[in-house]
């Protein structure tokens, strides 16, 4: 019966502490592995003084120039990238009218 018992405990203890690394608050839930989410500084500088559709781009962080069109996002203007960096193989725009 003690083994019983102390079998159980070791059992929880364990999935506690599964749990907790699984859930817990370490910071290791915030990170994103370096990546950026959503549209840089540069995107929304680039569309300062344009109107939606127009065309802009901007130097990324990393040296590429980045063309595209601006759009409307709540109540600024920001660059959508005619090739998004991030999109699957296969879905990117190749839209070549610009």
């Amino acid at each position: 019966m003690k083994s019983l018992i102390k079998g159980s405990i070791i059992f929880i203890l364990l999935m506690m502490c599964t749990l907790t690394n699984a859930f817990g608050d370490d910071g290791s839930s915030q990170r994103t592995g370096g990546k950026h989410h959503g549209p840089p500084p540069e995107a929304y500088t680039a569309c300062e003084g344009k109107s939606a559709g127009d065309t802009a781009q901007f130097v990324s962080p990393r040296g590429d120039t980045v063309c595209g069109t601006c759009e409307q996002e709540g109540d600024q203007l920001v660059l959508r990238p005619d090739n998004p960096p991030d999109s699957p193989p296969g879905r990117r725009n190749n839209n070549t009218s610009n």
